[in-house]
């Protein structure tokens, strides 16, 4: 039998286009409009008003613009929502290019280190391959931000502020690969050659010294001192002379990192299991990624918790997953496609982890939900993309949009339940960099 399509195959697929009812009328609604508008499905945006049972105070929303920090953007946020509170301050902003700076420094030090421990292999092992593919990026996980935040301490936005390619990072990535690859492939070279361990050391330090110059032409340095302003919501003055930015840090901010955790939900992996992915913990002393996979209704009833005790909480999701970017709307109840092309298109969210259909590809903030009868109806979603998306740049979730592309929150450990609790005691099984928590 052929395997190509034959004529009497098309045919045959003509024939039972024909067959579909008003088969005519929707293609040229899909033509002229696209799948996302032909599929709205209006009725369902009744449920989703902008009216919650719980909602915290907000400010204007952050802009992340065309980068990929959201995870940086997003951990920052729920610290900047407390200083907001604390210091009645609320469109207060902590400066998300200082701590890009390092983390693009720090990942630099862990390609070279990860390029050292792997010199004996070939590049076409699995684990070198995937090494040299992605050797840094500006992406990142919550435990990435917390490591960083705590070596590096934070500042405010106007002592570091946004540059165009903290901002538009796509050059910088394109520099930063470059010079990564070509430094490891002579590191490799210099291990093959006999090189001491000192020696390599010092040719890492050297390759590192040009990356930090890279990043101060590209982002400006950070300061090491600086004074800090500010108006309160009252118009009140405050000043404060030369902090270093661990000091800052210390001084404005009651925040232990390790008093959160991850809970994930992930039902393509062992649920009831606690996962690292060391391949992403590139601050070596610093916080390592944790998962502890779980329900989805474990995840939730934390939220809602952290939420009543007044607290954000950031969540790592799927976005672009049954997006309306312009009206801000997440529901995969809003857009029916699988009624409009007459197909099911529907996966389970395991089938979608594991067919690398879904991942977790983005981070935002949860601000408020809307309970009935102590059930979630719908989120209030603070996102990172700036004012002029959704309710100057807020988004509503609906319930079952977090059951299918929700993956993480990062809640207080005071907010699990006893048997989540209990799961911090089990030992960590590590995930390979090409999973797809990764």
């Amino acid at each position: 039998m052929t395997k190509d399509i034959t004529t009497a195959d098309l045919e045959k697929f003509h024939q039972l286009f024909e067959k579909q009812p008003v088969q005519q009328v929707i293609a040229r609604a899909v033509q002229n409009n696209g799948v996302a508008a032909a599929s709205e499905n209006i009725a369902a945006k009744s449920q989703l008003d902008r009216v919650f049972s719980i909602e915290l105070p907000i400010g204007k929303v952050t802009n992340q613009k065309k980068s990929g920090r959201c995870w940086l953007f997003s951990t920052l946020n729920t610290m900047r929502h407390q200083f907001a509170q604390k210091y009645h301050c609320k469109d207060f902003e902590l400066s998300q290019n200082y701590n890009a700076f390092y983390d693009r420094l720090e990942k630099a030090n862990q390609f070279f280190e990860r390029v050292l421990a792997t010199a004996d292999q070939s590049l076409d092992e699995r684990q070198t391959a995937d090494l040299f593919a992605a050797p840094d990026s500006d992406g990142g996980q919550w435990a990435n931000a917390a490591a960083l935040i705590t070596k590096y301490g934070v500042v405010p936005q106007a002592v570091m502020p946004e540059t165009y390619n903290s901002s538009k990072t796509d050059e910088m990535n394109e520099v930063l690969q470059l010079k990564l690859r070509k430094d490891g492939l002579e590191l490799r070279k210099a291990a093959a050659a006999g090189k001491n361990s000192a020696e390599l050391k010092q040719l890492k330090l050297n390759s590192l010294a040009e990356i930090y110059r890279i990043l101060v032409y590209a982002f400006g340095e950070p300061p090491r001192q600086f004074d800090f302003a500010y108006r309160d919501d009252d118009k009140k003055y405050h000043t404060v002379s030369q902090l270093t930015p661990q000091q800052f840090l210390t001084k404005y901010f009651t925040w232990d990192f390790n008093q959160y955790v991850c809970l994930t939900n992930a039902p393509d992996h062992e649920l009831n299991q606690v996962f690292g992915l060391p391949s992403q913990d590139y601050i070596f002393n610093g916080k390592k990624n944790t998962f502890v996979n779980t329900t989805i209704s474990a995840l939730k009833a934390a939220a809602i918790a952290q939420l009543q005790a007044g607290e954000t909480v950031w969540f790592g999701n799927d976005v672009l997953k049954d997006l309306d970017r312009q009206q801000g709307i997440l529901a995969p109840e809003f857009f029916a496609k699988s009624e409009l092309f007459g197909v099911d298109l529907q996966l389970t969210k395991a089938d979608r982890l594991q067919s690398h259909e879904a991942g977790v590809s983005h981070a935002m903030t949860l601000v408020g939900v809307d309970l009935v009868d102590n059930q979630p109806r719908k989120w209030k979603v603070e996102n990172s993309w700036g004012e002029k998306i959704g309710d100057q740049g807020y988004f509503v979730m609906s319930d079952q949009w977090f059951d299918d592309y929700v993956y993480e929150v990062i809640v207080k450990k005071d907010y699990l339940h006893a048997n989540e609790k209990a799961l911090l005691n089990q030992p960590v099984k590590n995930l390979a960099p090409w999973d797809s928590l990764a």
